[in-house]
């Protein structure tokens, strides 16, 4: 599987887990936990996908407009990590607070897809052979088979 299908794979999923984890209640505290908990460790390993092996091969591959998508979506995803999660894993499920900070999430990582399906995807294809994304993509599934072992043993 190529770089660019693999990641897009990865949007769909969490696409997915955060409509589910968006239109639960107030009641659905272990569900809502469950969810929240998967979404985390999806968006850990597809984050280190994209910043260790396909935004550095962009950035080399281009010129000043790719170094700029590099930094802005390294930053879109340092708001999330580093931010927006942290903040959400430490809000009580069973509030409206905690639906409140879910919708955010949901919209910046919707946003942050769009952005990379439309934008970032579409230039890492002209500027990366077909022969280059498959290879990058043999790299990520080997790197996202141990970084999901890896999660599964702590």
């Amino acid at each position: 599987m190529n770089a660019i299908d693999l990641l897009i794979q990865d949007h769909k999923l969490v696409k997915k887990l955060l409509e589910e984890l968006s239109t639960t209640t107030e009641r659905a505290v272990k569900k809502r936990g469950e969810l929240l908990h998967k979404i985390e460790q999806e968006l850990q390993i597809h984050t280190r996908l994209e910043e260790e092996i396909l935004y550095p091969a962009i950035k080399q591959a281009g010129g000043k407009d790719e170094v700029k998508m590099y930094y802005e979506a390294k930053e879109e995803h340092r708001t999330v990590d580093s931010l927006v999660l942290p903040d959400l894993l430490h809000t009580e499920t069973g509030t409206l607070e905690f639906a409140g900070r879910v919708k955010v999430m949901k919209e910046l990582l919707e946003h942050h897809i769009e952005e990379e399906e439309s934008e970032l995807f579409p230039t890492a294809k002209k500027l990366l052979s077909k022969k280059i994304l498959e290879e990058l993509g043999q790299t990520m599934e080997t790197q996202k088979k141990m970084l999901k072992g890896e999660q599964r043993a702590a």
